[in-house]
């Protein structure tokens, strides 16, 4: 496998401006309706479609985190990250997936090298820090008791991220020419996970060990922050790979597994990975969003009962169970702390 990747043309990962699609949102909500309308929603809703029917990457702008939210959260993982990995392991990831998980945690394929990259894996939570075990993939939240920013920073950063994942969600649906809240009727309790990824500086571009290894995402939806290292590759239509360097003011967002299954395939999941030769650290803030986990899968509900769909519907929690089985080691060990 080739780990060089070619520079990026303008025209290849499109930036979308979702502020006239965040307004057209607000506008509807203050005036009590379900839907969001609109031409001004309906052309950022257009260009997320065609976006997300090509490469299947996008840069977004106007997307409303303000950046001392974004900037609280960056200091606030790279402290976590800086100390030893004796304190870490005093947060070690749960059964519930929530937590540090340490180098070498994660492989994105059977046959790949683990990757270099360590996390630290967060969820929803209310405003008194409690959060139900209702799923094996959602249970509490694990906080490092010599850092109490962790969590204010963290749940900040989650909680913009989100609302930027909801107005994408509408504009997926409304490119589809589905109601607005197509997508987001189940999303009371969602079991989006947030993380912060970070990646230590490699030696070498000649080695087939990365960062993270070529994958696509599990889950609907997800909200990347980058910093300014640069490391992000994407996977072309010809299977080639292709740098998606930073750009400031932007975040990037890419199509999940899920939400190409519940589309049939006309939102596309892109492989992707990260390479970080830039001799410096790499850290990423991740919202990997996803709806409740009772909400049904199914391609029928977006293309008519009519649809013969190629996957049989599944829940996206049952769904993601499947993969996270496959994908992280602990799991083999659930009650255990690496």
């Amino acid at each position: 496998m080739s780990v060089q990747a070619r520079q990026t043309l303008a025209s290849q990962i499109p930036v979308i401006d979702l502020s006239p699609l965040t307004r057209a949102a607000v506008k509807a909500a203050d005036s009590g309706k379900d839907s969001v309308a609109g031409t001004a929603a309906r052309e950022v809703a257009a260009a997320l479609h065609a976006a997300s029917q090509g490469l299947g990457f996008i840069y977004i702008s106007g997307h409303g985190i303000p950046q001392h939210c974004i900037d609280e959260a960056r200091r606030a993982a790279y402290e976590f990250f800086r100390t030893d990995d004796e304190r870490k392991a005093s947060v070690s990831v749960s059964a519930h997936h929530r937590g540090w998980l340490r180098p070498g945690g994660a492989r994105m394929q059977d046959d790949a090298a683990v990757d270099l990259k360590e996390s630290f894996i967060w969820g929803h939570e209310d405003r008194d820090g409690h959060t139900e075990s209702d799923h094996p993939l959602r249970g509490p939240n694990q906080w490092p008791s010599d850092q109490p920013q962790l969590q204010a920073s963290a749940m900040r950063y989650f909680r913009e991220a989100h609302e930027v994942a909801y107005r994408l969600m509408q504009g997926f649906a409304l490119g589809l020419d589905l109601p607005s809240n197509f997508f987001l009727q189940h999303c009371e309790r969602p079991i989006s996970r947030g993380s912060f990824v970070y990646y230590p500086p490699q030696e070498s571009r000649a080695t087939e060990q990365f960062g993270v290894g070529p994958h696509t995402d599990f889950g609907v939806l997800t909200v990347l922050c980058q910093d300014d290292v640069g490391g992000l590759q994407v996977q072309d239509v010809n299977g080639d790979w292709i740098e998606a360097p930073p750009m400031e003011g932007t975040l990037v967002v890419n199509v999940g597994d899920l939400l190409s299954r519940w589309t049939e395939g006309e939102y596309k999941s892109t492989p992707h990975r990260v390479i970080n030769s830039s001799g410096r650290e790499r850290l990423s803030l991740v919202l990997a969003f996803d709806p409740d986990p009772e909400t049904l899968i199914d391609a029928c509900q977006v293309h008519g009962e009519g649809h013969l769909a190629s996957e049989p519907p599944i829940s996206c929690g049952e769904y993601l169970l499947q993969r996270f089985a496959r994908a992280f080691s602990y799991r083999d060990k659930p009650a255990a702390k690496l």
